[in-house]
């Protein structure tokens, strides 16, 4: 199953689209270069009991 979500990237403001592996948990966090503005962001994805995917990001 291909799941996908996006956040902003905190520095050029770009909307990233990103792919989520809900197995590897419902709580995670990695640092990715944004593919805009090359700076790090560290992303955290949290999935919801639901089924709600939550992305957010900050730059590193």
């Amino acid at each position: 199953m291909n799941v996908e979500s996006s956040y902003i990237c905190d520095s050029c403001g770009e909307d990233i689209v990103i792919p989520v592996d809900p197995s590897a948990g419902n709580n995670q966090e990695y640092v990715e270069d944004c593919p805009v503005c090359c700076h790090p962001n560290m992303i955290r994805v949290q999935i919801t009991g639901d089924g709600h995917i939550n992305v957010s990001a900050k730059m590193e």
